[in-house]
């Protein structure tokens, strides 16, 4: 998805969006999964663009959760965007 060079400005923001998307933990979330959402916001350099959240099963419906963050400038430059994610253990496993 992203380019080789990747982009500073969109990958800031994705990893800023990514700590705001794991304020909640797996209990909470286990009840909404799968889950995703989408808005319009401002980068940091100031560029308008799309940021994508999205919660799914990493394998198997009640294990891990993955969770996932796009940040592209809009739906034409999506493969130029910058993708972050990480897995959210399921307690006990």
């Amino acid at each position: 998805m992203p380019s080789d060079a990747g982009d500073p400005d969109l990958k800031a923001m994705a990893e800023d969006e990514l700590a705001r998307a794991l304020s909640l933990d797996w209990r909470p979330l286990s009840k909404i999964t799968p889950w995703g959402d989408s808005f319009d916001g401002i980068s940091p350099a100031g560029r308008n663009v799309t940021v994508e959240r999205a919660y799914i099963w990493q394998a198997e419906t009640g294990g891990d959760i993955l969770c996932e963050v796009t940040v592209f400038g809009g739906e034409s430059r999506f493969d130029a965007g910058e993708k972050v994610s990480v897995v959210i253990a399921r307690p006990g496993a």
